[in-house]
């Protein structure tokens, strides 16, 4: 995982470029890339911090960490050239290693209104791996990324803010840019997959003391990877009920069903819409403090439209002799909605030190398992501070514990499918400028999560990983920068763990 910097898009930015790959690495190894851009700003209420495990060989950009970033003109282009080595860019128990390169250029629009800010920002990653070529396949993985955001203050009570982020790749940190929120899925996804982020907020001051936050929030995603098929095309639906007896788990018997190989597609596990709304009422107690109640309400569609899972048994009675049924599990099954409420505390201890700290409970209802309707309490909690202790050096520390969606979808024995997983996840973020011209940033992350439902209940993912990062401003226009990235993840189920290790350098332009 790795992080990189645009940082008030002037002052800092991303990385860059491939100097004398040839004489840093022998003859035999050379060539591919990676891109890593990850932007980190301060945010008083809410701090999304972590790590970004970018490019197509893990240094790509996190998408909406920036989106506050104002240029100190009305446009900006900047270009990356990266060389890098990742020795696990498949993500898989048996490692493939590649030299590579990376080229990004991005542009981007701002215009600073008296009342309003609109900006937007379009980024381009082209990645080349060495091995792949060697390998007769394609070598080249692209990146989009468009970000657009909005900030309007219709008077001195009324306020809106409105950001987007649409992303194609296939990194986890592009697809997910919230580094503080559980990963559905923790590695790297061939294809072009896709994921957009919009979440438009309406604050209002009624008096000196109260206010009002509304907001709404929309997630989409599609995944490349499709096409999950039965071994038997007409499955047998029986009548649900408590008739079932004795489940089988071996598919292939007259009357049973399963899935073909590979098994279920990512598009069927993960293809959704997320939707969300809430409230929250703040008082302010002092000028640096301020005490929040709120509510939300999440909805959970899935879209895949494939099957994902099968449950086999003997059916005891139907007509008083065993006859073999199945039922199928689409990616429907797994719709759910969940209702939070939280209480909070927002506090600036210094000038220079703040923090934040919500918690709550969660209820959720899986509404839509064709066996085992569900419903399901979880504890929320969302905390973070930040401190800079000297201009342009800052520590970022925090917590959260919330329920996401997963890849994982088994059945149990009483026919019970994985709905979710409950994720905890513990982020910290260092920027510490050593000179004007060099700064250096250190990134780490942990998750652990347990799933909810079907055989693997109880069972769970433990990742963690973390990323080094140095930036030498050669001069207002041209910036030097390299770094090291690691991830780890270790699972209760077979064939999910992994190990890699990344390393970069590069050149970049920005004008």
């Amino acid at each position: 995982m790795e992080k990189s910097f645009d940082g008030r898009l002037g002052d800092l930015v991303e990385s860059l470029a491939v100097i004398g790959w040839e004489a840093l690495f022998n003859e035999s190894e050379r060539r591919q890339s990676s891109k890593v851009s990850r932007h980190v700003v301060m945010k008083k209420i809410f701090i999304s911090v972590g790590l970004v495990a970018a490019g197509a060989t893990g240094l790509q950009s996190a998408c909406a960490a920036g989106l506050d970033v104002i240029s100190p003109k009305a446009w900006n282009v900047s270009a990356t050239l990266r060389g890098f080595y990742d020795d696990n860019y498949a993500i898989s128990s048996a490692k493939k290693g590649s030299f590579g390169v990376e080229l990004s250029p991005q542009i981007s629009f701002n215009v600073p209104l008296q009342q309003t800010d609109l900006g937007m920002r379009y980024i381009y990653g082209l990645y080349y791996y060495q091995q792949r070529q060697d390998l007769g396949v394609n070598a080249f993985d692209q990146t989009h990324q468009f970000d657009l955001w909005l900030d309007h203050s219709f008077n001195e009570r009324w306020r809106v803010k409105l950001t987007d982020t649409l992303a194609i790749g296939q990194e986890p940190a592009l697809l997910q840019p919230n580094q503080g929120a559980g990963a559905a899925i923790p590695y790297r996804i061939e294809g072009d997959n896709l994921a957009n982020h919009a979440l438009i907020t309406l604050n209002t001051d009624w008096t000196r003391l109260f206010s009002t936050a509304i907001h709404y929030g929309n997630n989409y995603y599609d995944y490349d990877n499709s096409g999950a098929s039965l071994m038997s095309p007409q499955p047998l639906f029986p009548p649900f009920g408590t008739q079932f007896g004795m489940p089988v788990s071996t598919p292939g018997v007259s009357g049973f069903n399963s899935l073909n190989a590979p098994g279920a597609s990512y598009a069927g596990l993960l293809n959704r819409i997320e939707q969300s709304a809430g409230i929250d009422f703040q008082w302010h107690l002092q000028q640096e403090t301020m005490l929040f109640v709120g509510y939300n309400f999440s909805l959970v569609n899935y879209t895949g439209d494939e099957p994902i899972a099968v449950f086999n048994y003997v059916d005891n009675y139907v007509d008083q002799s065993p006859a073999s049924r199945s039922v199928v599990y689409r990616s429907d099954s797994r719709d759910s909605m969940t209702h939070y409420g939280y209480v909070g505390v927002q506090h600036d201890f210094t000038s220079n030190l703040s923090g934040m700290a919500r918690g709550g409970v969660s209820y959720t209802d899986s509404y839509n398992d064709p066996l085992q309707n569900s419903t399901s309490l979880a504890p929320y909690a969302d905390l973070n501070i930040s401190y800079t202790y000297i201009p342009g050096s800052y520590v970022q520390l925090g917590f959260t514990h919330d329920i996401n969606s997963t890849d994982v979808a088994t059945v149990g024995s009483n026919g019970s499918l994985t709905q979710y997983q409950e994720s905890s996840v513990v982020y910290a973020d260092i920027n510490h400028r050593f000179t004007p011209k060099l700064l250096g940033t250190a990134v780490a992350r942990y998750q652990y999560s347990t799933f909810e439902g079907g055989a693997s209940t109880g069972g769970g993912d433990s990742s963690y990983g973390f990323g080094l990062n140095v930036n030498y401003a050669i001069n207002p226009h041209f910036y030097a920068d390299a770094g090291y990235n690691y991830d780890n993840m270790k699972s209760d189920l077979g064939g999910r763990g992994y190990e890699r290790n990344r390393v970069y350098i590069g050149l970049g332009a920005n004008y």
